[in-house]
């Protein structure tokens, strides 16, 4: 991937000065004619854990249209990365299409989210369940590099109907070779799932029914137990509900006021 540099951007206008800054676009990258990465400079005081979203912001400064979009870029990167899928008859998507390099879009100042590791209970192996666009929290994540070393194991699974939607594939395989992590503690499992495309990918039945029947785990040689497991989903929300249902059989928790959790979800739809 190629990063183009560009000068700092400043908040234009009161109600950007209080609540997000218009940035530029660097750089796009389409996947798919219909799936997305793209990069915007950022505002030097913006922060945010790896796992979080910010809310995103197309069209005039009197009629911006806004949504949710997880954070790809690691959080010390000098830009700021989103994945997106377009969505037909979309009123953000419609406008997403025609953004081009040099553009700009409005992004909000706060950043939100619960699929941090912070909140979660400390242990080994961390599972991180995807489909479609929900990999990009999680590629956030695989690029800090504390959490290789908070973890023995980092767990990636990610499912998507075809196998060209298999964003990043390359830069996680490549992952473990780079010198932020060549000596770190974890060691990485990649899982690709590929639904539709006969033969893609070694998986390719929906993550709940490969949870429910020991399939995933037997492909990963380890098991989800919730002593020394920890399991973030992001996704569809029918996943996130099987998943969740599953998990709770098993005595996972979603972490609450003084009691961290074993699993965590975020969804946008």
């Amino acid at each position: 991937m190629i990063t183009i540099a560009e000068p700092e951007t400043r908040p234009t206008g009161q109600d950007a000065t209080d609540k997000w800054t218009n940035e530029r676009v660097t750089w796009i990258h389409y996947w798919t004619p219909t799936l997305l990465s793209f990069r915007t400079t950022r505002y030097r005081a913006f922060r945010f854990t790896p796992g979080h979203y910010a809310r995103l912001g197309l069209g005039t400064a009197d009629n911006l249209v806004w949504r949710p979009y997880s954070l790809v870029s690691a959080h010390y990167h000098d830009y700021l990365e989103f994945v997106a899928v377009l969505v037909p008859g979309g009123e953000f998507s419609a406008r997403l299409a025609q953004l081009r390099v040099g553009d700009e879009i409005a992004v909000e100042k706060a950043c939100f989210g619960f699929l941090t590791t912070p909140q979660l209970a400390p242990g080994r192996d961390l599972w991180m369940l995807a489909s479609g666009t929900g990999l990009g929290p999680f590629i956030s994540i695989l690029r800090d590099p504390a959490q290789w070393e908070a973890f023995e194991r980092l767990i990636v699974v990610h499912s998507v109907r075809h196998a060209d939607e298999l964003t990043y594939r390359d830069e996680i395989a490549a992952m473990p070779d780079e010198a932020l992590c060549t000596d770190a503690r974890a060691t990485l499992i990649y899982i690709p799932i590929v639904t539709r495309d006969a033969d893609a990918t070694e998986l390719s039945d929906r993550i709940p029914r490969l949870l429910a029947d020991g399939r995933l785990e037997a492909h990963a040689q380890r098991p989800i137990r919730v002593e020394d497991s920890r399991v973030m989903v992001c996704g569809n929300p029918e996943m996130a509900r099987e998943l969740r249902q599953l998990l709770a059989t098993r005595g996972f928790a979603t972490s609450r006021r003084g009691a961290p959790g074993q699993m965590a979800f975020e969804k946008y739809w």
